[in-house]
């Protein structure tokens, strides 16, 4: 994990295999910042939504016991919402550098759709 200090506390950038890691172990809270829409299409398993216009770090989890793990597609919009949410007073907070497409990139597993059946399923990238 690369980490930086930033005016408002420690912003961190975290790998698919991190995020992985601390998801296997329940370590971490993964909260996608992507449009509903983006999400319903495939996001990380066990990810909860907060998309970026209705962004509120006030109603984001406490980091007790678990971290907190921001993500979108390619880092740009989870990098912006966990500087916002390092200004709310959460310290350390990170994202998932380079996002969903990093993941994906990683062959790491997420729910997608079976568009035959519009259904949700479980997909590993080859």
């Amino acid at each position: 994990m690369d980490s930086e200090q930033i005016e408002t506390g420690t912003f961190e950038r975290w790998t698919p295999d991190e995020v992985e890691r601390g998801l296997a172990k329940g370590e971490i809270v993964v909260i996608d910042v992507r449009s509903p829409g983006e999400f319903a299409t495939e996001h990380i398993e066990g990810a909860l939504l907060m998309p970026m216009p209705f962004f509120r770090s006030d109603c984001l989890p406490t980091q007790d016991g678990k971290r907190i793990v921001l993500h979108c597609a390619g880092g740009l919009r989870s990098e912006r919402m966990a500087k916002i949410a390092s200004e709310g007073g959460y310290d350390p907070i990170a994202h998932l550098e380079g996002g969903f497409a990093a993941w994906k990139a990683a062959k790491k597993p997420y729910i997608g759709v079976d568009f035959m059946s519009g259904a949700a399923k479980k997909t590993m990238q080859e």
